[in-house]
Parts: C-alpha cells; sequence; structure tokens
C-alpha cells in the first residue's frame, strides 16, 4: 500500500480514529510517569535548587514547539508538490498545538530564568528567536482565517511556513551560532558531557515521549476536525450555488 493512500479524507479518518486512542492513552501515560518520576523522585540540583524541575515541562514544550513547525513545513511542502488537501490540513491543525507549545516553553523558561538570571526576561538569541517563531504562528492561523479560499490560503501559508522555518532552527541552534547568550547549551546531545545528569535524564526522556504522543494525538484529532469541516464547508456552497 502506497503512503499517498493515506491522502484519502476517508481512508486518512478511518486509520486515525482506530490509532487515535492508543496514541492519547500512551501520551497520558508517559506524561504522568514522567512528570511524577521527576518532581517527586528526582533530587534538587545541586545549584539550581528544586527550579530544575521546570526542566520536565520546559525542554519538552521547546522541542515540540520547534518541530511542529518542521512537520507544518514538510506536511507543507507535500501540498506545494503533490497538492492532497489532507497534507495542508494537517499542517493548519498542527499550528495552533505548536502555538501552545511555544507559549508554554517561553512561560516555564522565564519561570525558570527569573531565579538564575535575576530577570523574567532577555533579549537572548535563543529567547527572541523563539518569540519570533511565535508570532510566526500567530501570523500563519490568522492567514487561514484571512483567506475564504482554502487552496489559495495553504498555498501563502505554505510559503510563510518555509520563511518560518529559519526562526525555527535559530531557535534549536541559536546557541551554538551566538555565544553572548544567558541561555545554556543543549539539554540533550549526542556529546554526552552536554547532557543533563543522569539521574534527570531517564524522567525527561518519558515526558519528552509523552509531550511527543500528545502532539500527535492532537493533530490527528484536529486534522479530521479540518477534514470535516472543510467537508461542511464544500456542501453549503453547493447548496448556495444551487
Amino acid at each position: 500500500m502506497s503512503l499517498w493512500e493515506y491522502a484519502n479524507p476517508v481512508r486518512f479518518i478511518r486509520v486515525t480514529d482506530r490509532v487515535l486512542p492508543v496514541v492519547a492513552a500512551s501520551a497520558l501515560g508517559c506524561l504522568v510517569v514522567g512528570l511524577v518520576w521527576g518532581f517527586f523522585f528526582t533530587p534538587d540540583d545541586y545549584r539550581q535548587g528544586s527550579t530544575v524541575k521546570i526542566i520536565y515541562l520546559h525542554v519538552p514544550a521547546a522541542l515540540m514547539a520547534i518541530n511542529a513547525w518542521l512537520m507544518m513545513l514538510v506536511a507543507s511542502l507535500i501540498w506545494v508538490v503533490r497538492r492532497h488537501h489532507v497534507s495542508a490540513l494537517a499542517a493548519r491543525a498542527a499550528a495552533p498545538v505548536g502555538a501552545t507549545m511555544t507559549v508554554i516553553a517561553l512561560a516555564t523558561g522565564a519561570i525558570w530564568g527569573q531565579p538564575m538570571w535575576g530577570t523574567w526576561w532577555a533579549w537572548d538569541p535563543r529567547l527572541t528567536s523563539f518569540l519570533i517563531l511565535f508570532l510566526f504562528y500567530l501570523g500563519y492561523m490568522a492567514l487561514w482565517e484571512a483567506i475564504e479560499n482554502d487552496d489559495s490560503a495553504a498555498d501563502l501559508t505554505s510559503i510563510l511556513c518555509l520563511v518560518g522555518s529559519v526562526f525555527a532552527l535559530l531557535s534549536r541552534y541559536a546557541v551554538n551560532f551566538w555565544n553572548q547568550g544567558l541561555h545554556q547549551g543543549a539539554s540533550l546531545s549526542l556529546d554526552k558531557e552536554e547532557n543533563v545528569a543522569d539521574v534527570f535524564y531517564m524522567p525527561l526522556l518519558v515526558c519528552i515521549a509523552g509531550f511527543v504522543l500528545l502532539f500527535v494525538a492532537l493533530v490527528f484529532l484536529r486534522t479530521q476536525t479540518e477534514i470535516r469541516a472543510r467537508r461542511m464547508r464544500a456542501i453549503l456552497a453547493r447548496e448556495r450555488m444551487a
């Protein structure tokens, strides 16, 4: 079976209806286990104290904020090349989820940064690029709402998604490009010396898995909603013409 067969809206809804309960239950399980493990069964950091436990919300949310935009980019490129409506609607469905993840990352970062840096906000390269990424999310969603024709909206938002991908990548690698920022380096890295301590590492991975599964579940659910809403708009348009 070709992967492109899942671009058929009916097949997509049928498959995701079967998969969604499993993904949602797995997300809930991972989040409960990871957050309880991280917040209640890991020690305080010798420098940061209990504030280090914000990592179990901040890092997964920041990771998903960036990767949600990159998922939207891939879906948008599929729309541009293959003209599959499901991919365009999946990108649209992911935007509010990614924007919410960005807000969580910015808020938890401010809470974590205040006792560490002595300020709630600094025009740090990573923080600034993350704020710009959030503004791109808002612009992307506003553009979808502003254009009545779905195909035209998908075309224009695909262009915006391509431009915004620059800031998504900057949000991830800003610390590597500019050394003068306050933000620390990556909490997870292929270089073991840059990783968080082992006692925080495993619950953090469980939390990340929970956030990834939660994102997938929400995108599946919202994409189904977008497909049904598009179908309803098409029916109403035909009725008006008749």
